[in-house]
């Protein structure tokens, strides 16, 4: 379960469910559906639960106290690495306080494979089921693992309905293994998301198993451009900026964002700019639908999200990647089922 603050321990009475109005039949309603849609009067953190196939979970979800109550705003899915779990990722990214500033609602929810840690972390370690690809126990997730490409598009959607998030300005990021994870929904749910920035483990499909050094084309096959963000260090020993040979991780990370490049039909680049000392990013451009994508190299980088939580790193990631994010929606809106009555409590 997703542990509590101290300060807020005492479960709060459910004050309202999201006033969501139902589409209406004519296109030129989108303006008036958004401002119809009211939250719910809790802000800061708050855990919604989250019923999946037969299941519930919780999920860390983070509401800025000045964010206004009326209309739709971005929904950030922040995803943790393997052995991780949701509140540590929260702490972790430093994302709360760019939420705040950027006017935005971050979710974070945790994976469900557990692995074995010693002492184990009171909201658990837990490792996400990215399609096809083995975790860090090094062995492939049992076929009763969740759906997780389905489990946090149902995520989506539930926080579209409870928080009135915008399903047109959805994204994903994620530390490591739960960089793994956005990219495979990049990869299979790019009809959901509007962009992605990854950390330390940018993917553009699994490693082809009789060939590591490359994707297999056939797993990552976008239905739309999806713009990409990624940072890497060069010294990363968990991930390796050059490659290996395992199945976990395989390609190289310079191959990852050139087949990104490829997947989004960018015609320039990488056009290389230093950022600071150690690092240097890599444009890609002229994309379809302007789905750029844009590595940071960091030199000195090791297996880390840089910023106010690493002391030392050049680069503060989580500002770049909501500079980013801010570039970009879908330019439709799935049609999504409401959810049931918001659990809402801190």
């Amino acid at each position: 379960m997703v542990p509590e603050r101290p300060a807020r321990k005492a479960a709060l009475a459910l004050l309202a469910a999201a006033t969501c109005v139902a589409a209406m039949a004519s296109p030129a309603s989108a303006a008036g559906r958004e401002a119809a849609c009211t939250r719910p009067e809790p802000t800061g953190d708050l855990t919604v639960d989250v019923a999946f196939e037969g299941r519930t979970y919780p999920v860390l979800v983070h509401v800025p106290p000045a964010l206004p109550r009326t209309g739709r705003v971005p929904l950030v899915l922040n995803l943790h690495g393997s052995s991780g779990n949701g509140p540590g990722q929260m702490d972790y990214s430093g994302l709360r306080v760019v939420a705040g500033e950027g006017g935005f609602i971050v979710a974070a929810p945790s994976g469900a494979i557990e692995l074995p840690q010693n002492p184990m972390p009171p909201a658990g370690s837990w490792a996400w089921n990215v399609p096809g690809v083995p975790t860090t126990a090094g062995q492939l997730p049992p076929p009763d693992a969740r759906d997780d490409v389905a489990y946090l598009g149902h995520v989506i959607d539930e926080l579209a309905a409870r928080l009135c998030t915008d399903t047109r300005r959805t994204y994903a990021t994620g530390h490591s293994g739960g960089a793994r994870m956005s990219s495979a929904l990049a990869c299979r749910l790019s009809g959901r998301i509007a962009a992605i920035a990854a950390g330390a483990g940018l993917r553009a499909g699994r490693p082809d198993p009789d060939d590591v050094s490359v994707p297999e084309l056939q797993d990552c096959l976008p239905e739309r451009p999806v713009p990409v963000l990624a940072w890497h260090g060069q010294q990363d020993t968990v991930n390796p900026y050059p490659g290996n040979g395992d199945l976990r991780w395989g390609y190289a990370v310079p191959v990852a964002a050139q087949s990104w490049a490829r997947l989004n039909g960018c015609r320039s680049g990488p056009e290389a700019t230093t950022v600071t000392a150690h690092v240097t990013r890599l444009t890609y451009t002229g994309c379809r639908q302007g789905a750029d994508v844009v590595l940071y190299r960091i030199s000195n980088g090791a297996h880390v999200w840089p910023g106010v939580t690493e002391p030392g790193t050049e680069i503060d990631a989580s500002r770049i990647l909501w500079d980013f994010f801010a570039r970009f929606r879908r330019s439709a809106e799935p049609a999504h089922q409401p959810a049931e009555e918001p659990a809402l409590r801190r």
